[in-house]
């Protein structure tokens, strides 16, 4: 066995549509050989009957966003924040991650602001370098409300990294935020409003909805079609939404909050994201549509860690526990192929010969999945 081969047996191999007890060989960055039954070959890793599922793929966290202000007003160095943030994506098992940083928010004085390029350029570097874990790409979260989001999307659009664009509007009355008394506790919470500069807020939120969400949702949308980029829509709520959503050629359906929308962007062809902590937690914070529900009409298609990493395997086990969820098989996809299809990937996503190296080894104590071991590339990274 050479230094670039490693030969991994005695595993619960999930393999696309099924699981299997088997073998797998690893050669250099790829999957060189995937068999039934346990080898007896001198240095192979015994994997003690644990589960050996793909690395997982996250299309849409601001994780890092913590790590580069870890408490109001406190920034961080870029590339520690950027490491520290790549270092617990490699312990929670997910070997490709879209970094989700946001062009535009209702708050002018927020560090998506004042750090974007900062994160970017973070990213870039750890990459460069080759001292990332895990493989990063870029996701810009494109607030289609505020004025400037347009001209600093056009400003980024060019990275190489970039991989895919989500449009959204945060505004009052609409979509993740259709209550406005739920806005009102959201924002008053969040920056500590009295009521007068409350309704000053919804205000302006209102009047640049109205005047940019349009122009700039349709702008963007036809730059990422020019350029061949993926793009999500993101809470949509109503059939309305998701005709729109198709009329941009949208991919991925971040986060529907209602049923409705959730089962014609599937219907429609489109991968239906939910969080991970929706399924954790066992319902939405915000009030809408459970993943649970979604999962037991078939129409879950992927999971996203969103604000909580480690979230993300958890989901996928409960998921395959529930009494009408999904297969093992079927859960990983979730995490792995169906975000890998979704934004173009075709060199990871599953366990197959000649594929990239991610993968899992995962451990099942009672009702909790332990990561093990991570592969990126493989190259053991946790």
């Amino acid at each position: 066995m050479s230094m670039s081969e490693q030969i991994l047996t005695n595993a619960r191999l999930v393999l696309e549509d099924e699981v299997i007890s088997g073998s797998l060989v690893i050669r250099d960055d790829r999957i060189a050989a995937v068999d039934a039954g346990a080898v007896t070959v001198a240095g192979a890793i015994d994997c003690e009957g644990d589960i050996l599922m793909p690395g997982m793929i996250e299309l849409h966290t601001d994780n890092m966003e913590k790590y580069f202000q870890p408490r109001p007003k406190v920034s961080w160095p870029g590339r520690q924040a950027a490491l520290a943030h790549d270092a617990q994506m490699a312990a929670s098992g997910i070997t490709t991650v879209f970094d989700a940083v946001s062009i535009g928010d209702v708050d002018d004085q927020s560090m998506r602001h004042t750090a974007l390029h900062d994160m970017v350029e973070a990213l870039s570097s750890i990459t460069r370098s080759g001292i990332s874990r895990v493989d990063h790409r870029l996701h810009l979260r494109c607030e289609v409300c505020h004025p400037e989001t347009l001209n600093r999307f056009l400003s980024l659009a060019e990275l190489p990294q970039l991989g895919l664009v989500s449009l959204m509007d945060h505004s009052p009355g609409q979509r993740q935020f259709a209550s406005l008394e739920a806005y009102r506790t959201y924002y008053q919470g969040k920056h500590g409003f009295d009521d007068a500069t409350m309704n000053d807020f919804i205000e302006r939120q209102l009047a640049n909805s109205a005047e940019y969400s349009s122009a700039h949702r349709q702008s963007i949308a036809e730059a990422c079609t020019q350029r061949g980029l993926a793009l999500a829509s993101h809470d949509d709520a109503t059939i309305e939404h998701v005709a729109e959503s198709l009329e941009y050629g949208t991919r991925i359906a971040e986060f529907p909050t209602t049923r409705e929308a959730a089962e014609a962007s599937h219907r429609h062809g489109m991968a239906v994201m939910m969080g991970a902590p929706n399924v954790v937690r066992g319902g939405s914070h915000s009030g809408n549509i459970a993943a649970a529900e979604l999962v037991k009409s078939g129409v879950l298609d992927v999971l996203s860690s969103d604000y909580y990493p480690a979230a993300l395997l958890d989901a996928v086990f409960r998921i395959a526990d529930m009494p009408d969820g999904y297969s093992l098989a079927k859960a990983v996809a979730c995490a792995s192929l169906a975000p890998a299809r979704a934004v173009g990937l075709d060199d990871r996503g599953h366990i197959a010969q000649g594929l990239r190296a991610d993968l899992i080894r995962v451990r099942q104590l009672d009702d909790h999945p332990l990561v093990q071991r991570v592969w990126s590339g493989g190259k053991q990274v946790h």
